[in-house]
């Protein structure tokens, strides 16, 4: 509910902004002097950089809605600044430089953020233990939110794996939102078996996210236990609040996304377990950070937050309490947090606020 309240405060502000915009190209030079003489035909020539925008729709909704949030912003602060300089300077404006910057600056801007949701990126991270581990080193690969469709298609993501293969990984670890409401079962089905064809040491370990399940799963033409099936026909490890003993120093603990309302707790779930082992969590939202600290997690593995996706995002995430930590590692006590930005990401085609990546963690006694 209260996303789909900040969705609707999101819509408002673009109707009102859009009124806006259309204001600020009536300043433009050329517009101006075609309202000398056809003042109804240029407010309707204004409608046509918007026009520009909405085809953005062929791709979704939510890619138009961001370039005007962004074009809407930066152009409120670039009339503002403008209007500053010009009080000091006490120089009338020749023409609507304000403008054109905006323009040129959201393009740049947004084609960074375009670039930065399509290349997918290797990040790397090293701990040390004291526990033992077999060979005295372990690597493990860790991806999540892959939302199959919007930047990876099923073939896509098979040449991500490709990359992920080249890394020579002991364990491959999938921390949920594999799909969307809006991915197709043919993707689906791609991407689970590039996942079974990964050559690893001790194989592919995966939890669910809470966009897996779907919103609005009638839209999908598979349900969340196709996408189990799929991969566990594939040799991918399910993890639903379960432990999975991989051999005698390793232990992977699977969380069920915070969203079911049938989630153990932590305390509940390792209550039993020794801990002598290496213990790796994998829970999709990185916000139980206390409690998985207190039972002893050496490792926990996360993502959710896509790295913040649009600035300044994440922050407010964090500012309101739906997130613990939003990207990279942290030490609480004896444990290690990484939460990933994501191979790819929920329905926006920009990200602003980080990159898109593959995890490369190397645990070494």
């Amino acid at each position: 509910m209260f996303w789909l309240i900040i969705f609707a405060v999101l819509l408002i502000v673009c109707l009102s902004g859009t009124f806006y915009l259309i204001t600020r190209f009536h300043k433009f030079g050329i517009i101006q002097k075609i309202a000398e003489k056809h003042k109804k035909l240029s407010w309707l020539l204004c409608l046509l950089p918007l026009g520009g925008i909405c085809c953005f729709a062929v791709i979704n909704t939510y890619a138009v809605i961001i370039i005007l949030l962004h074009l809407i912003a930066f152009w409120l602060v670039a009339d503002l600044i403008g209007k500053i300089i010009r009080r000091i300077t006490k120089k009338e404006r020749r023409f609507y430089a304000e403008g054109v910057f905006t323009i040129l600056f959201t393009a740049v801007y947004l084609a960074f953020g375009w670039y930065n949701a399509h290349n997918v990126v290797r990040t790397a991270y090293t701990f040390h233990t004291d526990k033992p581990l077999a060979n005295g080193s372990l690597r493990i690969v860790g991806i999540a939110d892959s939302h199959l469709g919007i930047t990876l298609d099923g073939e896509k993501f098979a040449k991500e794996m490709e990359r992920i293969q080249a890394e020579n990984p002991d364990i491959v670890v999938v921390a949920g939102d594999f799909v969307d409401d809006d991915s197709c079962r043919a993707d689906m089905v791609e991407a689970c078996k590039a996942l079974g064809e990964l050559k690893t040491t001790y194989g592919v370990y995966f939890t669910v996210g809470n966009h897996d399940k779907g919103y609005f799963a009638s839209k999908r033409d598979f349900t969340v236990d196709d996408m189990k099936n799929e991969l566990k026909k594939n040799n991918v490890i399910v993890l639903e609040d379960e432990t999975a003993e991989v051999n005698d120093s390793l232990r992977i603990v699977g969380r069920l996304d915070k969203h079911y309302k049938e989630r153990k707790d932590i305390k509940t779930l390792t209550k039993d377990l020794d801990n002598s082992k290496f213990e790796l969590v994998l829970d999709h939202q990185p916000n139980d950070y206390d409690n998985e600290a207190a039972v002893g997690a050496d490792l926990v593995f996360s993502g959710h937050t896509h790295g913040g996706h649009i600035w300044p995002s994440g922050y407010i995430g964090l500012l309101i309490g739906a997130n613990d930590f939003v990207y990279g590692s942290k030490t609480i006590d004896n444990t290690d947090f990484i939460v990933t930005s994501g191979i790819s990401g929920w329905a926006i085609p920009f990200k602003t606020g980080c990159v898109s990546e593959y995890v490369v963690i190397d645990v070494k006694n």
